[in-house]
């Protein structure tokens, strides 16, 4: 068995606010996915790499309005998630924890996008 996540997907209302946001903080361009229902960005991926990929995804009326925010937290990894973190805000989201240690498994920071999604950054240093 590999590693456990194969796949993500965040929900989106606002694609192009969203796209705005990923590539700002992480200073990447998200590919459209072809020959889709949904409107669809995909995260940079590598075979070799470490992690999954996945993508942006816009359903007309999904999530519902007023919906609870998401129960999944997805964390992007980041040589050092201060850098990322610092992006964010100017980038439309707010960060909900700065970066703290977690023992001998790095750091993290969370962070709101400009949806609304909480996300993870984790680092070793």
């Amino acid at each position: 068995m590999g590693n456990p996540v194969g796949w993500f997907e965040i929900y989106v209302q606002d694609m192009a606010r969203a796209k705005a946001f990923y590539e700002t903080v992480f200073d990447v361009q998200l590919t459209k996915l072809a020959d889709t229902e949904f409107e669809m960005y995909t995260f940079t991926m590598t075979q070799e790499g470490y992690g999954a990929s996945g993508a942006l995804i816009r359903i007309p009326g999904y999530p519902p309005a007023g919906a609870v925010a998401n129960s999944v937290l997805v964390y992007f990894h980041c040589a050092d998630c201060a850098v990322e973190a610092g992006r964010v805000a100017a980038a439309g989201g707010r960060i909900e924890t700065p970066k703290k240690a977690i023992g001998p498994y790095g750091f993290i920071a969370l962070a709101v996008d400009s949806e609304g999604n909480t996300i993870g950054l984790h680092s070793m240093q």
